[in-house]
């Protein structure tokens, strides 16, 4: 089992940037892949990015390609959400999720991702 703790989140004026960590504690992180999902009021999550094991797979929802980076250091136990160009359309409140197995490419199915921290809110001002 793995614990997940988010830090990072807060207000921004549309255009900034914000970085989310994402601390695990528990089992060996380097064992499971890591996915950032966010939850906006009156939606339901959505998958933002995700990482494997290794680092060296990344992918990310269209709608965030070319603004947030997703990395992890493993030897710090922590996944990272760097968030550029931020805009209003973003505020939610973001999530980390552990994926016990090691595949090469992270899913994008929430229900995929066994461990969850409890989300950190970030708001985007216009």
């Amino acid at each position: 089992q793995v614990q997940l703790v988010e830090s990072g989140g807060g207000l921004v004026q549309a255009g900034g940037s914000l970085r989310l960590s994402c601390a695990a504690s528990g089992r060996t992180f380097s064992d499971y892949t890591m996915g950032w999902f966010r939850q906006a009021p009156g939606r339901e999550r959505e998958f933002v990015g995700g990482i494997n094991w290794n680092g060296i797979r990344r992918i990310y929802v269209d709608s965030v390609k070319g603004r947030f980076t997703i990395s992890r250091d493993n030897a710090k136990n922590t996944v990272y959400l760097q968030m550029n160009s931020l805009k209003v359309e973003d505020t939610a409140v973001y999530y980390c999720a552990a994926d016990r197995s090691t595949r090469w490419e992270p899913s994008r199915e929430r229900y995929d991702y066994e461990y969850w921290g409890q989300g950190t809110q970030v708001t985007v001002s216009s």
